[in-house]
C-alpha cells in the first residue's frame, strides 16, 4: 500500500463518483478504478459499493476514509513541519546572558525573538559568567551566548555587537552622587564590590585594569550576580564599575554616575559553536543582530 493510493481512496469516498473522483486528480478514470481495486483486495475488504449511478461506502469504508484522513492529514503537517525546522522557524534555543546585560537584553531580545520566531521554544537563561557560557556552548545546554569577550576556547566562535562604557554605581547617600561625572582616582580609598577574580569574569578584569591605571588597585567583595552586586552597593557596602547597560536594573538606595573623561570601555558579543548550522539557530542570530541594531539607535 502507497500513499496514492490513500489519496485516490479519499477522493472516490468524498466525491462518491469515479468520473469526478478522476478529474479532481487528474487522471484517467479506469486506472483509478483499477487502484481501488487492488486497496480493497490488499485490505480484504469491501470498501465501496458500487453501481451506474454512483458510489457508496461501505460501514467499513466509512471508518477507513476517517482514518485515511488522518494519515494524509498527519504526513501532510509532517511535511509543513520539516520545512519550516529546514527554514529555522521550528525548534528549541537555549540562550545564555552575561549578568551585566541581562537586565537591558534578556527583555528586548525575549520579545524580539518571540515577534520573529513564535513557533521557536526559547530556554532564556540570564546571570551567567562567560566561562559558564563558553561551558555551556562546549557541552550543548546553550546553543547561544550573549557574553563579554575575550574568549579563550577555538572552539567558540565570537562576533562583537557592541562596546560599552563603564559606569559608577555609588550608594545614594554617597558624596559623588549629585556629580555629574566620577574620575575612578576619587573612590580609591573606597570599598569596592566586584565580579569574581581569577579570570571569571571579563569585568572584573577591566575594572581591575582601570582602578589600576589610576593609580590604586582595588580590594572587592565578590559576588557572582549584577542584582547582588547592584544590592551590596545601595546596602552601602562599597561602590562599583559597572558596564553601562546595568542602568538598566534599577533598585532603590544605588545611583549611577558616568565617569570622567574617556571611560574604559567592554565589549558584549554574540557566540556559538564553531561551525554552527542549525537553522532555528541562525534565525536567532539574526533576530539577535537586528534588535541590537535597533536597540543600539534608540539608546
Amino acid at each position: 500500500m502507497e500513499l496514492r493510493h490513500l489519496r485516490y481512496y479519499v477522493a472516490v469516498a468524498e466525491e462518491c463518483h469515479f468520473g469526478r473522483a478522476a478529474q479532481r486528480l487528474l487522471i484517467a478514470q479506469p486506472p483509478l478504478s483499477q487502484q481501488i481495486k487492488q486497496l480493497e483486495a490488499e485490505l480484504g475488504v469491501q470498501l465501496l459499493v458500487r453501481s451506474t449511478r454512483r458510489v457508496e461506502l461501505t460501514p467499513a469504508g466509512e471508518r477507513y476514509l476517517v482514518r485515511a484522513r488522518e494519515i494524509l492529514a498527519g504526513v501532510d503537517a509532517a511535511g509543513a513541519e520539516a520545512v519550516r525546522v529546514a527554514a529555522g522557524e521550528v525548534g528549541h534555543v537555549a540562550i545564555g546572558f552575561t549578568g551585566s546585560a541581562t537586565y537591558e537584553l534578556l527583555p528586548t531580545l525575549s520579545r524580539a525573538l518571540r515577534a520573529a520566531l513564535p513557533g521557536v521554544e526559547l530556554d532564556l537563561r540570564g546571570e551567567q559568567l562567560t566561562p559558564s557560557q563558553v561551558d555551556g556552548l562546549l557541552d550543548g545546554t546553550l546553543d547561544v551566548g550573549l557574553l563579554r569577550p575575550p574568549v579563550g576556547d577555538a572552539a567558540v566562535e565570537v562576533r562583537q555587537l557592541r562596546d560599552e562604557p563603564l559606569v559608577a554605581v555609588l550608594p545614594e547617600t554617597h558624596p559623588l552622587a549629585a556629580a555629574d561625572t566620577v574620575a575612578i582616582r576619587d573612590l580609591r580609598d573606597e570599598p569596592f564590590v566586584g565580579y569574581p577574580s581569577q579570570h571569571r569574569s571579563v569585568v572584573h578584569d577591566a575594572v581591575l585594569a582601570a582602578c589600576r591605571d589610576a593609580g590604586f588597585t582595588p580590594r572587592p567583595t565578590e559576588v557572582a550576580e549584577t542584582s547582588t552586586l547592584v544590592s551590596f552597593v545601595a546596602a552601602g557596602m562599597g561602590v562599583a564599575l559597572v558596564p553601562a547597560s546595568v542602568r538598566h536594573l534599577r533598585i532603590t538606595g544605588a545611583t549611577y554616575r558616568p565617569l570622567a573623561g574617556d571611560p574604559p570601555r567592554v565589549a558584549l558579543a554574540v557566540a556559538t559553536r564553531l561551525g554552527e548550522t542549525s537553522p532555528v539557530v541562525r534565525r536567532v542570530l539574526d533576530v539577535v543582530s537586528a534588535a541590537m541594531v535597533d536597540l543600539d539607535q534608540d539608546v
